[in-house]
């Protein structure tokens, strides 16, 4: 029987303005994945990033020019016939989903993985004065693990601000690209005052090799620079640890295939996210299984969710039910 392909756009309010180096935004836009065989529909969503070269209508092209294509395609196969990125992340979520539900089983088993368990994700202080920032840490400052936005100034004063509103959580720090190499010793000991545990993308892409020359007295985590494996060979001997996203990874698969040689390598792991509903997280967490920290937070910067969306309890994340996804 031919598989039906379903591809929409949609857009989900955020529940405050989140901003990053790189600008502030109100929504959400995703695009979801819908594959029919019969009785059976598997989903996947997918966030197009313009950082990427992508966007809505570049992510739907992409996945309107494989709907012949889709009689007999796997995962495997999916992996050689599209590039990594938003589009082929939707499809091979949607193949995950719509074999769980041909064959019964779980995606977990049938990625021979362990069952999964709940993890704790980071909660993200968007950019912003360093007033606002505290104010925003201080709501948050329950919260175990939170994840700080800073930009290309300003960085031990946003810091300072923020541990002094929540002087218990673990910090993440992440700048999206935005330092220079005339900063990053500064900011990199800024970061180490503070505490935290980790700084994500401090400089641009291919402008890493300052990294290298310095001590780094907080790890630093590859993200922009990071999306299959193909990424990796360059970032050793620049990167502690790679920030794993399914959207650039492109899907599922290849993203379990990316950790796994992260950890022959000896990179430590990290998964994250775009903000987005828990059907693009659901399958993140089975990956964050693997992780030693996670950013699944999407779900939780919406002004809702969907009716069958992820559990959080704080910041808690609960593996997903069927009835969302796998």
């Amino acid at each position: 029987m031919p598989i039906g392909l379903t591809i929409r756009a949609e857009s989900w309010p955020i529940a405050r303005p989140f901003a990053i180096s790189r600008g502030a935004k109100t929504r959400a836009d995703v695009i979801v994945v819908e594959l029919s065989d019969g009785p059976y529909c598997g989903r996947g969503e997918c966030v197009p990033y313009a950082r990427y070269g992508e966007s809505l209508q570049s992510v739907m092209t992409a996945l309107e020019a494989m709907r012949d294509r889709l009689g007999g395609l796997d995962r495997t196969g999916l992996l050689s016939t599209m590039p990594a990125g938003a589009a082929r992340n939707a499809l091979d979520c949607a193949l995950w989903d719509l074999e769980a539900k041909r064959s019964g089983q779980r995606v977990f088993e049938l990625a021979c993985l362990p069952a999964p368990r709940p993890l704790t994700t980071a909660y993200t202080i968007s950019l912003d004065s360093p007033d606002a920032m505290a104010r925003a840490a201080a709501e948050a400052a329950w919260r175990p693990l939170l994840k700080v936005k800073v930009g290309a100034q300003g960085t031990p004063e946003r810091l300072r601000a923020v541990r002094d509103a929540a002087p218990r959580a673990e910090l993440i720090v992440d700048a999206n690209e935005a330092w220079e190499p005339a900063n990053l010793a500064e900011n990199l000991a800024a970061c180490a005052r503070a505490g935290v545990s980790l700084v994500e993308q401090p400089l641009a892409t291919g402008a890493e090799a300052a990294l290298a020359t310095i001590s780094r007295p907080v790890s630093v985590c590859a993200d922009e620079s990071l999306h299959d494996r193909a990424s990796l060979a360059r970032l050793r001997g620049v990167y502690d640890a790679i920030n794993v996203k399914l959207d650039k990874a492109g899907g599922l698969t290849e993203a379990l295939a990316l950790v796994a040689e992260a950890d022959r390598l000896g990179f430590a792991v990290m998964v994250g996210c775009m903000v987005a509903t828990s059907l693009a997280i659901a399958p993140a967490v089975l990956l964050g299984q693997r992780a030693r920290l996670v950013d699944l937070d999407g779900p939780l910067l919406l002004a809702a969710d969907r009716p069958d969306g992820l559990c959080f309890e704080g910041s808690v994340i609960y593996p997903s039910q069927p009835a969302l996804w796998g």
